[in-house]
């Protein structure tokens, strides 16, 4: 007695399948989730606009590419380490008349990333420099930059561990080479004889390598 043969509509069903199935393996492979997750149905809208395949191929790769682009800004933004986020569309400059609106916007398009500057922000506390500093790096983490944000305390007290652990040159090099270094409230709580040694030690190493802005 022979084994039953398969029907010839479960064959097409097979022949069918396999091509979308090797093409998803395909796209997994290639680690191109957004177009694993619309390539069906920008299809579908292509075939009822009648948009040719160049089209089609254009529409799905903008789509990963807009993506990637996403999912690497909110790496950057996790990697910075703010505390909170803060944009400059929620601070309020009229409440601080004396600030340098039109300077802090140029700023914010952080051109001066690329000729490695430094930013100092002075005032009296509660006059907004941490909401600055803050939408300031969340401003080059948007644009693309590698930013770090630490206070003045905590960052003495990695440079400490550090040392105590025989990692300090590691860590430098780690914190030196971000492009943007935000070191918050120096001046706010006292630092020790060796703390404040190793952050001068620290900042002198990112001079001419990476911009830091000081509130």
């Amino acid at each position: 007695m022979r084994g039953a043969e398969p029907s010839a509509s479960n064959t097409a069903t097979h022949t069918a399948d396999t091509p979308q199935l090797l093409l998803e393996h395909h796209l997994k492979e290639l680690r191109l989730p957004t177009i694993l997750r619309e390539y069906d149905k920008v299809a579908r809208q292509c075939a009822v606009e009648q948009v040719d395949y160049q089209h089609y191929l254009l529409r799905i790769t903008e789509l990963e590419l807009l993506d990637r682009e996403r999912r690497a800004t909110e790496r950057r933004i996790r990697q910075a380490k703010f505390p909170v986020v803060k944009t400059m569309d929620n601070f309020d400059f009229l409440d601080i008349p004396a600030l340098n609106k039109t300077l802090v916007l140029e700023l914010a398009r952080s051109e001066f990333l690329a000729r490695r500057e430094n930013v100092l922000l002075l005032g009296n506390s509660g006059t907004g420099k941490t909401h600055i500093a803050l939408a300031l790096g969340l401003a080059a983490c948007q644009r693309g930059h590698r930013v770090r944000f630490t206070t003045a305390a905590s960052l003495v007290s990695e440079l400490i561990e550090a040392r105590d652990e025989k990692k300090l040159l590691r860590f430098q090099k780690q914190i030196a080479s971000y492009e943007l270094l935000i070191v918050d409230e120096l001046g706010f709580v006292p630092l020790s004889k060796t703390g404040a040694e190793l952050l001068f030690e620290m900042l002198s190493l990112r001079d001419e390598r990476g911009s830091t802005m000081v509130t």
